[in-house]
């Protein structure tokens, strides 16, 4: 709410370099020369216990020889000596340091190393102090002249923000960039993340107004939730793409070995990037590209039709292959279209999309066809391809589409195929800000991300309750099932508690009885009716099938008997040592349009929990058709599982069978995404098959295996993402009789907000943000209605007027860097004062505060606003001046 925490990093006026040298060509040297090279305005001392001289420049013995206030230094020095230089940058007054130096973590020094980083975070943290890297390249602010790495060269200034945890592939980024006449507003190289990581530096970024775009190179991650947290955020306001490495077994040893950080599964990397908003990119160039198109103009997408014009037909053929491989779908022309443009195109013409123009075309041809398929509401966007022809002037046509993108929302994109010829319309494009590529190929990945990014936006927006609206799930019952198998000792249920689980979260079961003798399964046999299904009831034995564990289509008492004693029998000699309690029977599946499915909740080691969906049957692994969503779900997502499985086409009505409930299904998902976010016992669950027809969806067979929760845990600590706080919401009554509604902000409430911020008086305005405001930036009211609940709370009250809600006061909370600390702000709509809706507001943030654990809540207040400062007192707060500004006062409440 005031200056971010890393300003001292990202906006220095002052730099100490300890370990400049006059050596030449080494790393001391070679960093002071180049922050001298780069034209930074502010002051630079070089630090050396040898006094010698730098550049010119007379060297400090140590940064106390210093008599101005120090914004951030820049370490060069030995792994060894690395701890009491932060330890005199604290001393001194230094909030942020840069650490250049390798030789810490088990994975560069074994067991030494291990111990230098402890001792190194321990003291950066005793002192205030905030450190990027260690072994990390630097960081680079082109725009302020500020190259505090040891590349050869700064990038050019530009918009987009590069964050990497490679300092080799920021300087192939940036070489390959500047060939491409791209710029970049920073480059941070993260290093081995002990301290700043990728969610600390997107939180600044998110915010900058010299950043348009963010480009990340992840190779693992230390803390999912504040990575998360910080990308939903950036995401929300500016694009983000991602390069992940380590997408195979290979590379991610690698990664492990490189950056020390978890590495978890790939496919569940991929679905936490979708449900932060975020673009992921496969290469450099890719990520280059994405970014460009992206940060050039907010598109509205109404689908993902894409049509082709050109003059031709072999890169036509080309951009056609590629958007069938990334699944780009070509709005067909009826014949409408054909009889419209017919008359205005070469007789020739393809009659078909592609719009193969032909080699004659002029530009009035493409002024039709493109015109065509701007207005056509069966086209998205349009990519426009031009090859070097006789009849084609390639700069007039350039021109066109330059004016007729500027009229449309639509994305247009462009190919001129050639060099020499063309290069007249390619600087049009560059001078313009075109999105232009060089290949059919390059044009049609570029649209793809485009339509990647709108989708992953509209995931970005849900934000869903940990339970559905239906029957709230017997949460006592299930933990006391999980609890009595982890007080024995145990890490599988077996088969009757599995079915109690499941049941208690409603998921469709069929009726089963469990039996430990022959007679016992006769009986139940005659209960249930035949034909049934014998699974052995074993708590050691998962995949009952691999030891004959199961036995089909049974269809009467002697068979029950004889398949109960061989079943028994083949399972011992398999597993001699398993705790065999019996049998479970179940009726047979007999509807005659079932269709084999799974889900399952498998922990990833970075992200928690994740939801699979896909094809189920004994050939699941075979198959490997699955989509993955981290909880929580909603229908909107879980729609989305459903559909993008290659199963789904034959869910839907075929070959004489009708489709599946689809309502069932999405019911199930949503079961399933409640068990993963209101139990963190649960590690693993899989639910194959799940069978699905007309008629609804019924767990065929489950196994589920548990283990001890972490101790002292808040909740939803285990997931990555987290889900709205319904439970936060309550029911009040003023005094004048107004039904008063508080709950959390959701990102749906942009609307109100603005109508809220838009009737306060100019001084209540003052009062709140310190500033004079007449509305809401687009980026502060994403910024305030998209929260985090993770690391924030947003408390709105709400009245209800003709159906409608109306906002009329919020109370917020972001905790600080620290973890243990956070800094509020109040406001209360004019014609609401002196109702008592400041103490509600604040009481039940205070609650929450109290509950995440936090243990001060501190916040600025004009001296002037009184009426604040009295209720702070009365809250608890004790109030004092602010030393470094006498208009302001601070309130501050311990919570513990």
């Amino acid at each position: 709410m005031g200056l971010h925490y890393l300003n001292h990093l990202f906006d220095p006026k002052s730099i100490a370099v300890f370990g400049a040298s006059d050596r030449q060509n080494s790393l001391g040297q070679i960093l002071f020369r180049n922050l001298l090279a780069g034209g930074f305005s502010g002051k630079l001392y070089p630090i050396n216990p040898n006094h010698v001289i730098v550049q010119n420049h007379q060297a400090y013995k140590s940064i106390a020889e210093i008599d101005e206030q120090i914004d951030l230094a820049v370490i060069t020095a030995p792994a060894l000596a690395v701890e009491e230089i932060i330890r005199q940058c604290g001393e001194a007054g230094v909030r942020s340091a840069i650490v250049l130096s390798a030789g810490f973590g088990e994975n560069v020094a074994g067991e030494p190393g291990r111990i230098l980083q402890q001792n190194l975070m321990a003291c950066a943290k005793e002192y205030g102090v905030r450190i990027l890297g260690p072994n990390c390249l630097g960081l680079m602010l082109p725009a302020k002249g500020l190259n505090a790495t040891f590349s050869h060269e700064i990038a050019s200034p530009g918009h987009m923000a590069l964050v990497s945890q490679s300092g080799a592939l920021c300087t192939a980024a940036i070489d390959w960039a500047q060939s491409e006449g791209l710029g970049f507003s920073a480059v941070i190289s993260l290093g081995d993340t002990f301290d700043i990581g990728f969610g600390s530096v997107l939180d600044y970024l998110a915010l900058d107004p010299n950043t348009r775009s963010i480009l990340l190179y992840i190779e693992g991650i230390r803390d999912s939730r504040r990575f998360l947290s910080g990308l939903r955020v950036a995401a929300r306001i500016k694009p983000v793409v991602v390069v992940k490495a380590g997408r195979f077994q290979q590379g991610l040893r690698a990664a492990i070995l490189h950056t020390g950080a978890v590495v978890g599964s790939d496919v569940v990397f991929h679905a936490a990037l979708r449900r932060a908003g975020v673009v992921r990119a496969y290469t450099i160039k890719q990520m280059l590209n994405a970014a460009e198109i992206l940060s050039r103009r907010r598109y509205e997408l109404k689908g993902h039709n894409l049509a082709i014009i050109t003059n031709g037909g072999g890169p036509g053929v080309m951009a056609s292959d590629r958007a069938a491989e990334l699944d780009v779908p070509l709005g067909e022309l009826d014949a409408s279209d054909i009889e419209q443009l017919t008359p205005l195109l070469s007789p020739h013409w393809s009659k078909a999309n592609p719009l193969d123009l032909q080699g004659d075309a002029t530009v009035e041809h493409y002024r039709v066809a493109l015109d065509h398929c701007l207005k056509a509401d069966k086209f998205s966007g349009v990519l426009v391809m031009l090859t070097p022809q006789a009849m084609t002037d390639s700069t007039a046509v350039a021109q066109l589409v330059i004016e007729a993108s500027q009229k449309s929302k639509k994305p247009v994109i462009v190919c001129w195929l050639g060099g020499k010829q063309l290069a007249g319309a390619h600087q049009l494009f560059r001078d313009h800000n075109l999105p232009h590529f060089d290949t059919p190929e390059s044009c049609i990945q570029a649209y793809a991300l485009l339509t990647s990014y709108q989708r992953n936006q509209q995931l970005l927006l849900q934000v869903p309750n940990p339970l559905t609206q239906h029957r709230k799930p017997d949460l006592d019952g299930a933990r006391l099932v999980v609890n009595a198998a982890l007080g024995n000792g145990r890490n599988w249920l077996n088969n009757v508690e599995c079915r109690a689980v499941l049941r208690a979260f409603h998921l469709p079961l069929a009726p089963a009885i469990a039996a430990s003798t022959p007679s016992d399964a006769v009986v139940a046999a005659e209960t249930l009716g035949f034909p049934l299904a014998l699974k052995i009831n074993a708590q050691d034995i998962q995949h009952k099938s691999d030891v004959g564990g199961v036995r089909l289509n049974i269809s009467n008492a002697d068979s029950v008997r004889q398949n109960f004693n061989e079943m028994i029998n083949t399972v011992r000699s398999h597993c001699p040592d398993a705790d065999i309690q019996g049998v479970t029977l179940e009726p047979m599946y007999r509807r005659a349009h079932g269709r084999e499915l799974m889900i399952s909740i498998q922990r990833d080691p970075v992200f928690g929990p994740a939801i699979r969906f896909g094809a189920g049957g004994t050939m699941v692994d075979v198959i490997q058709d699955q989509f993955v969503s981290l909880p929580p779900l909603n229908k909107f997502i879980a729609r989305q599982m459903i559909n993008r499985t290659r199963v789904y086409k034959l869910l839907q009505e075929a070959q004489g069978m009708p489709a599946v409930n689809f309502e069932a299904l999405e019911d199930a998902l949503l079961r399933v995404s409640e068990l993963a976010c209101e139990m963190p016992e649960i590690h693993t669950v899989e639910i194959n098959p799940l069978m699905a027809d007309d008629e609804g969806a019924l767990v065929i067979d489950a196994r589920i295996q548990v283990q001890h929760p972490v101790e002292n845990a808040k909740p939803y600590d285990h997931m990555a993402v987290h889900p709205y706080p319904g439970y936060l919401e309550t029911q009040t009554v003023l005094s004048d009789g107004t039904a008063l509604l508080i709950r959390p902000v959701r990102p749906e409430d942009a609307n109100i907000e603005q109508d809220f911020i838009g009737r306060l008086s100019p001084q209540t305005i003052y009062f709140r943000f310190m500033q004079s405001l007449h509305e809401l930036t687009p980026q502060m009211l994403t910024r305030f209605t998209q929260i985090d609940y993770d690391q924030e709370m947003a408390l709105a009250a709400i009245v209800s007027h003709e159906d409608e809600e109306i906002e009329i006061g919020v109370a917020r909370y972001l905790t600080n860097p620290d973890g243990e600390t956070c800094e509020f702000a109040i406001v209360i709509a004019d014609d609401w004062h002196h109702k008592g809706i400041a103490t509600l507001l604040m009481t039940e943030l205070i609650n929450v505060a109290r509950q995440r654990g936090l243990k001060q809540m501190e916040g600025e207040i004009l001296t002037e606003n009184r009426g604040m400062l009295s209720l702070m007192r009365k809250l608890g707060f004790s109030v004092r001046i602010k030393q470094d500004d006498f208009n302001l006062r601070m309130a501050v409440l311990q919570l513990n």
